[in-house]
């Protein structure tokens, strides 16, 4: 299992992008555009599916999204 860390920064709030990409993911004809942003991070794209779709769970540790993915 590997864990990622999507960091944030002065222009981009990883918390908030994810929680914004997961509200949207429900709506098929943007899946690939949410999930190309998330994989902006270096995350491959079945993981951020994963975490979308919620079904990994995530965690928020100061401004960073921690999650686990079975590769």
């Amino acid at each position: 299992m590997k864990t990622y860390r999507l960091g944030s920064n002065e222009a981009v709030h990883a918390p908030g992008v994810v929680k914004w990409a997961k509200a949207h993911y429900w709506h098929k004809p943007d899946r690939p555009a949410l999930r190309k942003v998330i994989m902006g991070w270096k995350v491959p794209e079945a993981a951020v599916d994963a975490l979308l779709s919620g079904a990994v769970p995530y965690t928020v540790e100061d401004e960073t999204v921690v999650f686990s993915y079975e590769e």
